[in-house]
């Protein structure tokens, strides 16, 4: 029996936890307002907000329904436009988008409504562009989004009219409807001993429900999403920890992060939609194993390590680079899971940079992506790790031109010598994102883009 609170009712259910929210909410609940649009994460127009409580308050975000599966809301207040809705009058984020035009057919509203009432609630309130980053992951095919980025403006400048969006100010200021302020102590009351527990080990399912959906909606698994085991950021002893369902957005927003990687946001805003990143967990994003996953070629370039446990708790640790051995096929063996990354604290001189080419600049799969990472004594590269994605069946990282531009001094002599390396280490193969010969020559220019930079 899976309990969860959607709008300002109880749930009950004994659907398998592992069918999709989405569905539950349009054909179970009869809640219309939550869209059926690309069931891939693309469209946004499935966005509902989810709260988990955490320290005696609900934290939300917003995620995509249509690849959320039930297991993930167990014991969290899922929210859809319905139970946004105010009695008699809109709300000051559906009146700005009303008051600018922001809607035609309607079709998309919903999802924008949604998104920007999570940027309401989220700690970067008021913020014009992280409103803006709120509805990153919806699409509109009316508008042309201006009259959306007006309404946006409006809505980040009402939100200034506070020091403190807490939830009573949202409420007395029509934001949200009466029952918010009751959820917390709801959802506290919720026993989360209930959540089946399978041996198919479910994260985020951001592309294991886009490839698999319908094997996936009735198998028995374990949704590794809240263990607060398997989360967490930490640095100690010169050691920078990533928990293994830790998301791609609490990445972005890690002050650990942050500090040595200040252009992280910029970067992680290339690797997918807030709703997606708001789940997508590092250790499912490994293990799915594609040749062009993001956070695969972002680690790889930091030299970073798995730990690996067995159902014993026995542990052992295994190198990123050596954890892809073949398309789709990792260093796992029946029943370990990934417990956490592992990555040395970078140093006063150290250099990082991320480069990814799509089709379209934001959600989109690359046609390539590439990181670097390197440290200089007196422009003399120390050590240095080359990563490169969309060039071969796993991942890619570059051993034999780390070994070429180890201890040589940082100038244009030896970095053309060195991608002259890089394109004897892989040959590139050509799909639907590009020909060899492109792949290659992209290769290269981000190459030098990374030193560029």
């Amino acid at each position: 029996m899976l309990e969860f609170i959607l709008n300002n009712k109880l749930i009950k259910t004994q659907k398998s936890a592992s069918s999709i929210l989405l569905d539950f909410i349009r054909y179970d609940q009869h809640l219309k307002g939550t869209k059926s649009g690309c069931r891939e994460g693309d469209c946004g127009a499935c966005t509902v907000l989810v709260g988990t409580l955490e320290n005696g308050k609900v934290n939300y975000k917003s995620v995509a329904s249509c690849l959320t599966p039930l297991g993930n809301v167990a014991g969290k207040h899922v929210v859809t436009v319905e139970g946004l809705n105010a009695e008699k009058e809109l709300t000051p984020i559906q009146h700005a988008l009303d008051e600018h035009a922001g809607t035609q057919c309607g079709f998309c509203t919903p999802g924008f409504v949604v998104s920007l009432t999570g940027h309401a609630l989220s700690k970067d309130f008021g913020k014009y562009d992280e409103a803006i980053s709120s509805v990153s992951g919806n699409i509109c095919r009316c508008t042309g989004y201006k009259s959306i980025e007006r309404a946006t403006k409006d809505i980040a400048e009402g939100l200034k009219a506070t020091k403190e969006n807490s939830l009573d100010w949202l409420i007395e200021n029509k934001y949200l409807p009466d029952y918010f302020s009751d959820i917390a102590s709801r959802l506290a009351d919720i026993d989360l001993d209930k959540l089946p527990k399978g041996k198919k080990i479910i994260g985020g399912g951001t592309d294991l429900y886009v490839q698999k959906m319908d094997e996936t909606s009735e198998v028995d698994a374990s949704f590794v999403l809240s263990y607060e085991k398997l989360k967490g950021i930490s640095e100690n002893d010169g050691i920078i920890t990533v928990g293994a369902a830790t998301t791609a957005n609490e990445i972005m927003h890690s002050d650990i992060f942050n500090k040595y990687f200040p252009k992280i946001k910029t970067w992680f805003k290339l690797i997918s939609s807030e709703q997606i990143r708001n789940v997508g967990t590092i250790a499912g994003n490994f293990v799915n194993a594609s040749p062009i996953g993001d956070l695969s070629i972002f680690f790889l370039a930091l030299n970073s390590e798995l730990v690996i446990k067995d159902s014993r708790d026995n542990e052992r640790t295994v190198a990123l680079k050596d954890f892809f051995k073949d398309y789709k096929k990792v260093d796992l063996q029946e029943g370990e899971i990934i417990k956490e990354l592992k990555f040395v604290v970078p140093k006063e001189n150290f250099k990082f940079n991320f480069e990814k080419v799509s089709k379209r600049t934001y959600l989109d799969i690359a046609s390539v992506n590439t990181a670097v990472s390197y440290t200089l004594a007196k422009n003399v590269i120390e050590d240095i790790h080359i990563s490169g994605g969309g060039l071969a069946a796993t991942p890619v990282y570059f051993n034999k031109t780390r070994e070429f531009l180890k201890g040589k001094e940082l100038n244009e002599a030896n970095l053309q010598q060195a991608s002259d390396v890089l394109l004897t280490e892989v040959t590139p193969m050509s799909d639907i994102r590009g020909s060899k010969e492109y792949k290659s020559l992209l290769l290269k220019q981000l190459f030098f883009a990374h030193f560029e930079e």
